[in-house]
């Protein structure tokens, strides 16, 4: 119980730090020339993103909300499946890195009707993203090096038995037929 505690002042402590960047760049950035960092390869600059991952689906604020609210939730229930040891642990840490991120966008979508996007690298000029985007990108891929690297094929049971039904509620189903 302690440790779900723990994951949750995690989770507010780093939605709390999206939304100041955020904020901050709104305030300081909003209308102004973009602050470069390191010539020629990083910059900070304002930009409103009404759409999802590289401005796909630009304008469909609605529908990008309500498939984040199912993914949300589906997230927190995935997330009280996690077996709560030692081994998992990693797991629920990058679980609470990924719902930040998603709660994160979120919040700006519902508040804003945009995502606030603010860091470029201009060394190759890829799109213009937000500190979410970093938890939802880096946990992603921190999650595939681990499944690939460390855990191990029964790691992931609980996996499984999420979308399984119980053998004893398929027995009962088979007996009722």
């Amino acid at each position: 119980m302690k440790q779900r505690i723990r994951h949750l002042i995690y989770f507010i402590l780093l939605v709390a730090i999206d939304q100041i960047s955020k904020y901050w760049a709104i305030t300081r950035l909003k209308g102004q020339s973009p602050i470069t960092i390191i010539p020629g390869a990083l910059q900070l600059r304002y930009h409103e993103n009404t759409g999802a991952v590289w401005g796909i689906l630009s304008g469909k604020i609605g529908f990008l909300s309500i498939l984040t609210i199912i993914l949300i939730v589906i997230l927190i229930l995935i997330y009280f499946k996690i077996p709560n040891t030692k081994r998992h642990l990693p797991i629920q840490i990058i679980w609470v890195f990924i719902l930040s991120g998603a709660t994160g966008n979120f919040i700006d979508r519902v508040y804003l009707k945009y995502v606030v996007d603010f860091i470029y690298i201009e060394l190759i000029d890829f799109p213009i993203f937000n500190i979410a985007d970093n938890y939802l990108t880096i946990s992603c891929v921190i999650l595939l090096i681990l499944g690939i690297f460390y855990y191990k094929e029964e790691d992931f049971e609980f996996i499984d038995n999420i979308f399984k039904k119980s053998k004893k509620e398929i027995d009962n189903n088979d007996g009722n037929q």
